[in-house]
């Protein structure tokens, strides 16, 4: 099922888009919009091409919402970026997803002048960062990210950022360097010098750190995580096996999915 949405497709609060089964492609037009909206679930479906216009490009846009998950989304080559979480939004969970073929993969924080922003808690959970990606995954301004048991196989100038302080709670993630010896750094800190930036709570945690790959930590060590509704996370030498069904799955009706 192929579609091409003319204008922004605006998801109210209580609603499900389940593509299990049905093998969905939304391409080639507007977005997929979450505005001043909760409890919603997007599953199981492809996302490419979305084009700005009648939408502002992104494959997925959440504005002021909260409660929301998106889950076994394969995404890529969308003209903004393939997530946006602004403006006061929490209480989302990205997981197992496919992001491939982009530039500002996923943005979590409107502005470094709106600390409505603050309030924000996500978890990046269990995805598949793949091929042809650059940056943003994810940058995060003013609150808390959970970046849990991801495979960061492929990035161009940086895999996690941000800036105004935020949170990036790094656990059990395996980050692959390019080749480039310039991009080996996983983290990269925006308008802020490093006597600023040192007091920024960014920690890594069980993470597996390949081809020269390295996470500069700051802030203070993590305190516990085994909290109600906090992922535990697995080592890094786990992540393949925690991610070979990321993206879109491959469903038939009448089958288990």
């Amino acid at each position: 099922m192929a579609i091409s949405l003319s204008e922004e497709l605006m998801v109210a609060s209580n609603k499900t888009i389940d593509g299990r089964g049905a093998n969905v492609h939304i391409y080639n037009g507007a977005q997929i919009t979450l505005q001043f909206v909760r409890n919603v679930i997007i599953h199981g479906i492809h996302i490419h091409g979305a084009k700005a216009g009648n939408s502002d490009g992104d494959g997925i846009s959440i504005f002021g919402s909260t409660d929301i998950w998106i889950d076994h989304i394969s995404m890529s080559n969308c003209e903004d970026g393939l997530i946006d979480a602004v403006m006061g939004s929490n209480a989302i969970t990205i997981s197992n997803c496919h992001f491939t073929k982009h530039n500002d993969v996923m943005l979590l924080g409107a502005s470094d002048s709106y600390s409505g922003d603050s309030v924000m808690q996500i978890t990046v959970a269990f995805n598949h960062f793949g091929r042809g990606l650059v940056q943003r995954m994810p940058r995060v301004r003013w609150g808390f990210v959970h970046v849990v048991n991801n495979d960061y196989t492929h990035w161009e100038m940086y895999a996690i950022g941000g800036s105004q302080h935020p949170t990036i709670i790094s656990q059990g993630n395996r980050f692959i360097a390019p080749s480039d010896p310039a991009c080996k750094e996983v983290t990269k800190r925006d308008y802020a010098v490093e006597s600023v930036w040192k007091s920024w709570n960014w920690r890594s945690e069980g993470d597996l750190l390949l081809n020269g790959a390295f996470f500069v930590q700051s802030g203070n060590a993590i305190k516990t995580m085994n909290k109600p509704g906090v992922i535990n996370a697995k080592p890094g030498g786990h992540v393949s096996m925690l991610t070979r069904f990321s993206g879109a799955l491959d469903c038939v009706r009448g089958r288990p999915c």
